[in-house]
């Protein structure tokens, strides 16, 4: 079957050469030849992008001429997450360098699932639900890059693939690898592949070795299926795929994809007739907080991709409050302002940190890449409104209510911001019951340790027990009209009560 792939080759590098001229006479087609512009590898280590080179000469690999780098997408939700988005912004440095870049849809692999990093096996999916993840994976991948392919100036546009795949923005290729294993037999696979993997080597991995051993100290005995086992040759047989089919010599992955990516270098050695056509991998380090958190599925602390499973604002926030310790790093690796920016952004930052600009940024740059740059504009439009606060009560009040008045309550409305009250129940009214009301918080009790510690405010004043909304805190509001107050809880908690 390899072999095989071999006269697919010629329309694969035509196809790949159309992708690549697009790139030829825009802003960045000099970033290869220029003498004083940095070697792409320092640049993805500036921005803290690079784990692991399977080869020192990878380096030189690159700068010799364009190559094809390729990086998987696991669709096991309907959704990529932002865990996933360091692959797909190095696949876009690599575009932006002047290399042809393919994400890889796991089709096939994801009815098994990527046993690594994980303690357990994954659910399995029928082929309607993969089918269907695929294809709103599809979506993000093509909004995404046409998002970066906007940020650098270039109008959105597709580029038609030649042969197979997709074509999305920065000429990047989407492909889905049940092209060609759907049609590969068992005997095929165990005769190709199979002959050349050594036991050894796979039961070494990290993949494996973890969960063959006791999975805790209180008992229970590790173990996986020979399903999972198998997974890092079938990985190993897509980049030899790529290899021989689109002449792909580089794979991307995390660093818990180093088994799998040395795998296929492996497989790639022992089965390549390309001469003079080598190998790499290069693995990034996962994303995590400070702390060593992961975000993830499999942690429990997915922001999705989708507006649909994460709105544009919990997306907004979740940037907005990242801490000082982590900000500098996601503005180095998450974003696509240039390093010589993101040290700009921090040194004024630390001047002030009070101000937060540097999580303004970085909330501002990261939904104007997922989401558009009306969402992330949106976003910062309301984040102005419901915390428009300053350190002096009259300051605050007036800052409180000036944006309520301009402010658009359908917008509110869509994020779930917006909380419609009757009269009754608001002015002059137990406060500790108005916010459960207006669903601030989950109940009275919860409301009255608020209120006591000073964690709760109306229009950005601070509250004290027996304190009430009065008519005077009410504001008449622009777009959608209405009498308005500004309610908050803590620091982030908040909504804007329209009085019914």
């Amino acid at each position: 079957m390899l072999k095989g792939a071999l006269a697919a080759r010629a329309l694969s590098r035509h196809g790949s050469a159309a992708l690549h001229r697009l790139w030829s006479a825009r802003r960045f087609a000099s970033t290869s030849s220029s003498s004083s512009t940095p070697d792409l590898i320092d640049e993805l280590e500036a921005r803290g992008l690079v784990a692991t080179l399977t080869s020192r000469s990878l380096r030189t690999h690159l700068s010799a001429a364009p190559r094809t780098v390729y990086s998987g997408v696991d669709p096991s939700a309907d959704s990529l997450h932002v865990g996933n988005l360091l692959p797909l912004l190095t696949l876009a440095h690599f575009a932006r360098f002047q290399h042809r870049a393919i994400v890889l849809v796991g089709g096939a692999t994801g009815s098994i699932g990527d046993p690594s990093g994980r303690s357990s096996e994954r659910n399995a999916l029928d082929r309607h639900t993969l089918e269907g993840n695929v294809e709103a994976i599809k979506g993000q991948l093509g909004k995404f890059f046409d998002n970066v392919q906007e940020w650098y100036g270039v109008e959105p546009e597709r580029t038609a693939a030649v042969g197979e795949g997709v074509g999305l923005g920065m000429g990047v290729r989407m492909l889905n690898n049940y092209d060609w294993m759907s049609g590969v037999t068992l005997l095929d696979f165990l005769g190709s592949v199979g002959r050349h993997a050594r036991l050894t080597q796979m039961l070494a991995r990290e993949s494996v070795a973890s969960r063959l051993t006791p999975s805790s100290p209180s008992g229970g005995a590790g173990g996986m299926s020979y399903t999972e086992f198998s997974y890092q040759l079938l990985q190993a047989y897509d980049f030899a795929h790529l290899h021989t089919a689109h002449a792909c010599t580089v794979q991307l992955g995390g660093s818990d994809q180093l088994g799998n990516i040395t795998a296929g270098i492996d497989l790639i050695r022992r089965t390549s007739t390309l001469a003079g056509e080598p190998a790499y991998g290069l693995t990034l380090p996962l994303l995590t907080t400070h702390t060593g958190d992961k975000f993830g599925k499999s942690a429990g602390n997915a922001v999705w991709l989708s507006a649909a499973k994460t709105s544009d604002w919990s997306f907004y926030q979740f940037f907005l409050k990242t801490t000082d310790a982590d900000v500098q790093r996601y503005l180095r690796c998450l974003t696509l302002l240039d390093v010589e920016t993101v040290e700009e952004v921090v040194r004024a930052h630390k001047a002030d940190p009070r101000r937060r600009k540097a999580q303004e940024q970085l909330a501002a740059h990261m939904t104007r890449l997922i989401r558009g740059a009306d969402a992330a504009e949106r976003c910062k439009a309301l984040s102005e409104v419901l915390f428009s606060h300053t350190s002096a009560v009259d300051d605050a009040v007036t800052a409180a209510k000036r944006a309520l008045a301009d402010v658009d309550t359908a917008a509110l409305d869509a994020e779930d911001l917006l909380a419609r009250v009757p009269r009754a129940d608001v002015v002059d009214a137990d406060l500790t019951k108005l916010v459960v009301a207006a669903g601030l918080v989950k109940s009275r009790a919860e409301a009255k340790r608020l209120l006591h510690s000073g964690g709760l405010y109306v229009n950005n004043v601070q509250q004290a027990s027996g304190d009430a909304v009065s008519d005077e805190d009410l504001v008449v509001g622009g777009k959608g009209g209405g009498r308005l107050c500004l309610l908050r809880a803590g620091k982030s908690a908040v909504k804007v009560l329209v009085v019914v």
